[in-house]
C-alpha cells in the first residue's frame, strides 16, 4: 500500500525564492526553475531539491537526477551537469531553512484552525489561560496553573498544580510537568517528565531516608527537550535548562543541575545532580556526568565517555574518565599495539 503522506505537498516554489530562504547565490541555472518538494540524493527527480555537504556520499551526487542542489562553495563543482547549482556557506543549516519554509508543519505539528479548550479536557477552575490557548482531549491542568497565549497541551499532557508555561509553547502528548516553570517558545516532546523528585536519599544502616526537594525546575526560552526525557526537580535550589538549549529523546538531567544557554545534550546523556554545564557545551550520546562537576563554556565531549572531574570551557574530551581527545587517542593507540604484540602470547 502507499505510504500516507503526513506533512502534504508543499506549494510550487521557483528557484529563486529557494535561494532568497537559503541565503545561496544561484550559480548554474535557471531562476524560475519551479521546486515542488525535497528527496535525497538518490531518490531525487523532476522538480525537487537535494541538499550535499559530505562526501561520503560523492557517488550518489555524480548519479542524481535532481533539479537542483545546494551546496557548500566547495563542492559547487561536484555536482553533475543539468542540475541546478545552490552555493551558500553551510548547507546544512541553510537546508534547515529552507525545509521549515515547505513544510512549516513539520517544526511544530498542526495546529487546529482555531484554538479550543476541549471538552474532554479536565482544566481546573483557578487555573489561568490566556487567550489563544488549546488543550486537547484527556489533559489536565491543575490547580493555579498558569498558560500563556499560543500554547499547546496535547492529549493526556498532565500540568501540576502552579506551574507556569509561557507562549507559544507545546507540551506533547503524555508529557508531566510539575513544580515548573517554562519560558516562552519551549517545546516538550511526547512522554517528557519535568519537575519530578530529584534522586536524593540520607542512606544509613537503619534504611535509606527520603530528602524531600523542595526546588523547582526552571526552564528558559527557545528550549527543545526530547521524548521520554527526564529533568528532575532541585533539592534546595533549582535545576535551569538555558535558553535555546536543545536535549535530545531519553536525556536524564539530575536535580540541582544547571545547563547553560544554547547546550545540546544527545540521546541518552545522564547529568548527576548538582552539575553545571556552561554556555554552549556539546555532550554526544550515552555520556555520563558526575555529580557536583563543571564542564567549562563551548567544550565538547564525545559519545560514551565518563566525565569525572571538571573539565575547562573550550576543550574537546573523550574517554573513561573523559580527557582531552588528544591524549585519548594516544592512550587508545599505545594499548591497541600493547595488545598487538602480546596477541601470540
Amino acid at each position: 500500500m502507499s505510504e500516507p503522506n503526513f506533512f502534504g505537498t508543499p506549494a510550487p516554489v521557483p528557484l529563486r525564492d529557494i535561494a532568497s530562504w537559503a541565503e545561496a547565490e544561484i550559480v548554474r541555472g535557471d531562476e524560475n526553475l519551479t521546486i515542488q518538494g525535497v528527496a535525497p540524493l538518490e531518490d531525487a527527480g523532476q522538480g525537487t531539491l537535494v541538499f550535499f555537504d559530505n562526501t561520503a556520499y560523492l557517488g550518489k551526487l555524480e548519479e542524481t537526477t535532481a533539479a537542483a542542489c545546494l551546496v557548500n562553495k566547495r563542492h559547487k563543482d561536484k555536482v553533475p551537469e543539468g542540475v541546478a547549482v545552490l552555493v551558500c556557506a553551510d548547507a546544512y543549516r541553510s537546508w534547515a531553512k529552507i525545509l521549515a519554509e515547505l513544510y512549516p508543519e513539520a517544526m511544530v505539528p498542526a495546529e487546529p484552525a482555531a484554538a479550543v479548550v476541549s471538552d474532554q479536557a479536565i482544566v481546573d477552575a483557578t487555573a489561568q489561560l490566556e487567550e489563544n490557548v488549546t488543550v486537547e482531549p484527556g489533559a489536565v491542568i491543575g490547580a493555579g496553573a498558569e498558560v500563556g497565549s499560543g500554547t499547546v497541551i496535547r492529549s493526556n499532557a498532565v500540568i501540576g498544580r502552579g506551574v507556569k508555561i509561557g507562549r507559544d509553547c507545546v507540551v506533547g502528548p503524555n508529557a508531566t510537568v510539575q513544580h515548573s516553570v517554562l519560558g516562552n517558545r519551549v517545546y516538550l516532546h511526547p512522554g517528557v517528565c519535568c519537575g519530578q523528585d530529584g534522586f536524593g536519599y540520607a542512606m544509613g544502616p537503619q534504611g535509606h531516608l527520603k530528602v524531600p526537594q523542595v526546588g523547582r525546575v526552571i526552564i528558559q526560552d527557545d528550549v527543545e527537550v526530547g521524548a521520554n526525557t527526564t529533568i528532575d526537580r532541585g533539592a534546595n535550589r533549582d535545576t535551569i535548562i538555558g535558553e535555546g538549549t536543545k536535549i535530545d529523546n531519553q536525556v536524564q538531567i539530575g536535580h540541582n543541575v544547571v545547563v547553560g544557554r544554547h547546550c545540546v545534550l544527545v540521546s541518552q546523556v545522564g547529568i548527576s545532580g548538582s552539575s553545571t554545564l556552561e554556555d554552549f557545551v556539546a555532550i554526544g550520546g550515552q555520556t555520563g556526568v558526575r555529580g557536583h562537576v563543571t564542564i567549562g563554556m563551548g567544550a565538547q565531549v564525545a559519545a560514551v565517555s565518563v566525565v569525572n572531574d571538571d573539565l575547562p570551557a573550550g576543550g574537546r574530551y573523550g574517554g573513561t574518565p573523559a580527557k582531552p581527545v588528544k591524549q585519548w587517542f594516544r592512550e587508545v593507540a599505545a594499548l591497541r599495539k600493547l595488545a598487538e604484540r602480546g596477541g601470540g602470547s
